[in-house]
């Protein structure tokens, strides 16, 4: 299913909880509106578990669902305001379909031309390092290949590792959580993630400490889990105040801090304004990396090119010398 599509099934699943529907027939009734794949199966087992008494958790764990859904619902459910929690994963699936869609429409060119060039890069890197360098090597009574040969490999050789490295980083859940708090746009993305979970939960009267809790089991494995872990025991010794409990932070920046100390004892309104403040710095960031990834993507072809065009330079000149020696 498409974003925009599941994010339209998040609203109305939202909307069928508040008008008092239970869970389990709001998503047998929109399972039997949704097109046949696995998306819709793995929402039908949810169903059944659940309907069978199962608990949220537990029904979640065998479920092929993104993490991010399964993080929100648990939120919702600690919270006990699921439709919140499903509003909140809407409207973020809503603008990622939005990013999405114009990223597409924007790199849809540069990258069937950097394919091309990357194939056309493969066929002159054969072509001349088989035929030409061989043949002239032959003539030249040689079978000494320069250092230059090498360099027809270099664009196809580094492009193909840097694609490599990408499909890994997106595959491999350890380095996408990894990279999810590195990354600019990412980290304030999560950020925003983390604040809209705490306020709904302190929202809905779930005291601090579990809401701390709850959100760092969420973040297992994550280099924010141990941040958290760290709030938890400040405040488990006595330091309420939040700047004093998320003093010394390496993951998550003063700002954050700043904004939600500034609440007082409303934190749930301070980890709102902090939800509000780094989604927009999410989206800001999440701009500029799409409207330079077009300019970025023509330099990448012009600097494969010039790598492209240098050892076949140099060979054609390699041989002029050796016809003009002789």
């Amino acid at each position: 299913m498409k974003l925009d599509e599941f994010a339209f099934f998040n609203q109305q699943l939202a909307a069928m909880l508040r008008d008092g529907i239970p869970l389990e027939g709001a998503l047998r009734r929109l399972c039997q509106e949704m097109r046949a794949g696995s998306l819709r199966t793995e929402l039908q087992a949810l169903e059944a578990d659940l309907a069978k008494g199962t608990p949220m958790a537990d029904a979640l764990k065998g479920r092929q669902l993104p993490e991010l859904y399964k993080r929100m619902i648990m939120v919702g459910v600690k919270s006990s305001d699921l439709p919140g929690a499903l509003t909140m994963l809407a409207d973020y699936l809503q603008r990622q379909s939005s990013l999405w869609t114009r990223l597409k429409g924007l790199m849809i060119y540069p990258c069937i031309v950097l394919f091309a060039a990357f194939l056309l890069a493969c066929f002159l890197s054969y072509i001349l390092g088989t035929f030409l360098w061989g043949n002239f090597a032959f003539l030249a009574g040689t079978s000494h290949v320069p250092a230059v040969w090498a360099g027809l490999w270099v664009s196809p050789v580094f492009l193909g590792v840097a694609v490599l490295a990408a499909l890994v980083a997106v595959s491999v859940p350890p380095i996408r959580r990894m990279l999810r708090w590195r990354l600019p746009a990412f980290k304030e993305a999560s950020l925003a993630q983390v604040a809209s979970a705490m306020g709904l939960m302190l929202k809905n009267g779930v005291p601090l400490a579990d809401a701390l809790s709850f959100v760092e089991q969420l973040e297992h494995g994550t280099i924010a889990a141990k941040e958290i872990a760290e709030w938890r025991e400040r405040l488990a010794s006595g330091r309420g105040k939040f700047s004093e409990m998320a003093a010394a932070n390496r993951v998550f920046p003063p700002l954050f801090v700043w904004t939600i100390a500034q609440s007082g004892e409303d934190l749930a309104s301070g980890f709102q304004r902090a939800a509000e403040l780094y989604q927009a710095r999410a989206l800001y960031r999440s701009e500029l990396l799409l409207y330079s990834a077009l300019p970025c993507s023509i330099l990448a072809l012009a600097a494969m090119i010039a790598i492209q065009i240098l050892p076949v330079f140099c060979t054609l000149t390699s041989f002029i010398t050796w016809i003009g020696g002789d």
